[in-house]
Order: structure tokens, then C-alpha cells, then sequence
């Protein structure tokens, strides 16, 4: 009989299902704090926040830094997660777009106060690049769906849906216009002339 423990898709030994549990109401409970009252949040805070020891805590993250990285992770996953089980089921690829670009947006606005920790924390490192680069193969997809149907401009990559995203997040971040319309005119951009009205 094995004895092995299981292994994450990290490479890592995966958590126990108490441990995983712990882990994420900090992740949580780190986010929920940054989202509201940015960097100046003690490690002690999240802790009592989560509901858990201060050695739980650090078990998991041992430095803040190390915290931040995995909230950080957390949220693009999600996103992600969204992008697979609800928009990729939709039959237009202009909508799958225009719902995954919403949902960017939404978090983004919710989360103000986390993404300015993650910058000042990370800089301007993206998304772990394994994310990163599944989202990409997500949105090569979608485009050359989107081609296929004739909805799509033919000289569109995924690579570019990428670069506007960080459009989106940084007019969320800077409250420099309006998010909501920032993606109706790119939605438009992206059509082929013959799809236009």
C-alpha cells in the first residue's frame, strides 16, 4: 500500500483539507483587509481576521511579501475560473469577451485597495507566468472563434485582448474614465466591418 502524500499541481506536497481550508480564509480574509485599508495591515490583523493562529498564519506565508503573492494568485485564478465555466459557454465570442472584460472590471473597482498593495508590493510583475500564459491559450481560442465566425477582425491575436485588460485595470486603478464604456468601445474596435451596424 502507498504511503505517498499527495502531490498540488504546484509540485508542492498538497494540503491537508483543514490546512487548505486555513489557507484560504486568510488568503480571503488578506484581501478583504487590503481591499479596504491598503498596505498598513499587520499580519496579526489578517490572522484575527481569518479567525486563525498567528502560527497558522505563518505556516502558511512566512513573510508578507509571501502573503501578497498568493492572494494575488488567488484572484487571477478566479478570474480565470470564471473565464472557463461561465463565459467560454457562451455561443458568441464577442459575448464571452464582453463578460470576462466586466468581470475584470467588477473586481478590479471592488478591489482598489488590493491591487495597490500588490503593486507596491510585487511592482509590476503580472500574473504567475503558468496563469498567464492559460489565459492567453483561453483567449487565442476565443479569437480564432471569434475569426472563424466572421465576428472577429482577422489581424487580432489573444496576445492583444491581454494588453487591453491591463487597459481596463488601469483605468479602474486611476479612475481616469469610465471602465463600462472603455469596454464597449473595445468590443467595437474588435468587430469585423461586416458585423457593424
Amino acid at each position: 500500500m502507498s504511503t505517498s502524500t499527495p502531490v498540488s499541481e504546484s509540485g508542492g506536497r498538497r494540503l491537508r483539507a483543514d490546512a487548505e481550508r486555513n489557507r484560504a480564509r486568510v488568503l480571503n480574509a488578506a484581501r478583504e483587509l487590503f481591499a479596504e485599508r491598503g498596505a498598513n495591515v499587520s499580519m496579526d490583523e489578517v490572522a484575527r481576521h481569518a479567525e486563525v493562529g498567528v502560527g497558522t498564519l505563518y505556516r502558511h506565508f512566512p513573510t508578507k511579501e509571501a502573503m501578497v503573492v498568493a492572494a494575488s494568485q488567488q484572484r487571477f485564478g478566479e478570474i480565470l475560473t470564471y473565464y472557463r465555466t461561465v463565459c467560454r459557454e457562451s455561443a458568441e465570442p464577442l459575448e464571452a469577451l464582453q463578460m470576462l472584460l466586466t468581470r475584470v472590471g467588477e473586481v478590479e473597482a471592488r478591489d482598489r485597495g488590493f491591487a495597490s498593495v500588490v503593486g507596491g508590493t510585487l511592482g509590476s510583475e503580472g500574473p504567475p507566468s503558468t496563469m498567464r500564459a492559460d489565459l492567453e491559450a483561453e483567449l487565442v481560442d476565443l479569437v480564432g472563434k471569434g475569426q472563424a465566425s466572421g465576428a472577429i477582425r482577422t489581424d487580432i491575436a489573444g496576445a492583444d485582448i491581454l494588453a487591453l485588460t491591463c487597459g481596463l485595470t488601469s483605468i479602474v486603478h486611476r479612475r481616469s474614465g469610465d471602465w463600462r464604456r472603455y469596454i464597449d468601445i473595445v468590443l467595437d474596435g474588435l468587430r469585423s466591418r461586416h458585423t457593424l451596424p
